[in-house]
């Protein structure tokens, strides 16, 4: 019985051995100038490295860290100078985090090869960086632009590829799709609603289970976003020319304020009937939950309800050059009119420069499947690639709200994973 015991604990040993040896160790926390970032080494010697980060996020500890680390990457996985700070963002200083980032990476040894990895508004970040990379200021400096870039961001390093999982235009489309219409401010302050222009009113098509919009309220509720857009861009420019006139940051000019309800504004959320955000419009790859693929047009699993607060308003608030540089987008209407361009923090407009190696994986179970498509549709690539992946909701993980069977999707986010292995080693093999 001893010898048993004895050979059994032997054999745990070994195997917590082998285990050592194999797992990624913890990751190492480095200084990147103003930023943070943590480092994880696979097990292996990789000679790819991938490198992630969100305009204001704190990534460090982002599923892919962990994700493709233990599939043979190395990993960086950054928290930006402005961590969850969306009212000081400085474009600028977002672009100098992933220079220092990609910078740090080609010193690596071994490291022949880097990856841009932009996740939600990371695809943003990541689409943008890599197009002033390609193109120079000319990008960031086009006439169309609402702001303009800085010399610091002369002579970016570029990366070897670029993956946008579940990436959003840009973060001035995001806000201006949540903002409400309904909501008027009088010259007093006072607050009040518009019922005409009322997402969550049930004359205009709201219901908790699941809205249905007329026509008509979504033609005029998209332009009235839209309009609401460009007014508060013309109220920043003008806050702008009187601070730099005046010499000084004075409170009251500084700030932009967007009143607005706690819950998302955006109707598509709650109308799966209105067409521009849940389905592709032609055949695309979905990565089905037994890791095969299907080809045809997808349309997303998400289930549309009602939000759980229609009644709280609240006010957003930026600084000026915050506002123009990152949260500001130009549009005729929220859906089927936007400038992608005016913009320089656009993941779509930067994809039409982006020429290396580029995937986009849109998640099956959640709101950017159109959006997805459209950033591949515009990438300038001609070696790219796209895949919806089956049910996944935004960071990834199954819908399970969208399950007709338990488990239906629950493989999500191990096959983005590899899937994005498979891809990164057919570019740049190990």
């Amino acid at each position: 019985m001893l010898k048993s015991l004895a050979l059994m604990l032997g054999l745990a040993a070994l195997v917590t051995s082998a285990n050592a040896e194999t797992a990624p160790p913890a990751p190492e926390y480095v200084r990147l100038g103003s930023a943070n970032g943590a480092l994880y080494r696979p097990a292996t010697a990789p000679h790819t490295a991938f490198i992630l980060m969100h305009r204001v996020g704190d990534f460090m500890r982002h599923p892919a860290c962990k994700g493709l680390s233990e599939r043979g990457f190395m990993v960086l996985c950054i928290a930006p100078t402005q961590t969850d700070n969306e009212s000081i963002v400085v474009w600028d200083q977002t672009m100098q985090d992933v220079a220092a980032g990609v910078n740090y990476l080609r010193k690596q040894p071994g490291i022949t090869k880097v990856v841009l990895f932009g996740h939600s508004g990371g695809g943003t970040v990541m689409g943008s960086y890599q197009a002033v990379a390609e193109k120079g200021l000319a990008y960031c400096r086009d006439s169309n632009r609402i702001s303009s870039c800085s010399e610091k961001l002369a002579h970016l390093p570029p990366a070897d590829g670029v993956v946008f999982a579940d990436a959003h235009p840009n973060d001035g489309v995001m806000k201006m799709r949540d903002i409400d219409p309904a909501i008027a401010a009088d010259k007093d302050g006072a607050i009040r609603i518009l019922p005409d222009l009322d997402p969550f009113n049930p004359a205009n098509g709201y219901d908790p289970a699941g809205s249905h919009y007329s026509k008509d309220f979504v033609s005029r509720y998209a332009k009235a976003q839209a309009d609401e857009m460009a007014g508060l861009i013309e109220q920043a420019k003008r806050q702008a020319a009187g601070l730099k006139q005046d010499g000084m940051t004075r409170a009251d000019q500084d700030l932009i304020l967007i009143p607005t309800t706690k819950s998302s504004a955006w109707i598509q959320r709650y109308d799966s009937g209105i067409p521009g955000a849940r389905e592709t419009t032609h055949a695309v790859k979905l990565l089905q939950n037994d890791g095969s693929i299907k080809l045809g047009k997808v349309t997303s699993v998400a289930v549309a309800t009602g939000p759980a607060d229609t009644k709280t308003l609240q006010t957003l608030y930026y600084n000026v050059h915050s506002f123009l540089t990152s949260h500001s987008i130009r549009a005729t209407d929220s859906i089927n009119g936007i400038d992608y361009c005016s913009s320089n923090s656009s993941s779509i407009c930067g994809a039409q420069s982006v020429t290396v190696p580029a995937m986009v994986a849109g998640m099956g179970g959640y709101m950017f499947v159109r959006d997805s498509e459209r950033l591949y549709d515009n990438l300038a690539s001609k070696d790219k690639d796209i895949i919806i992946v089956e049910g996944a909701v935004h960071g990834f993980t199954a819908c399970t709200a969208c399950e007709k069977t338990p488990g239906q999707y629950a493989n999500s986010e191990n096959n983005l994973f590899d899937y994005v292995r498979d891809w990164a080693n057919r570019h740049f093999p190990q």
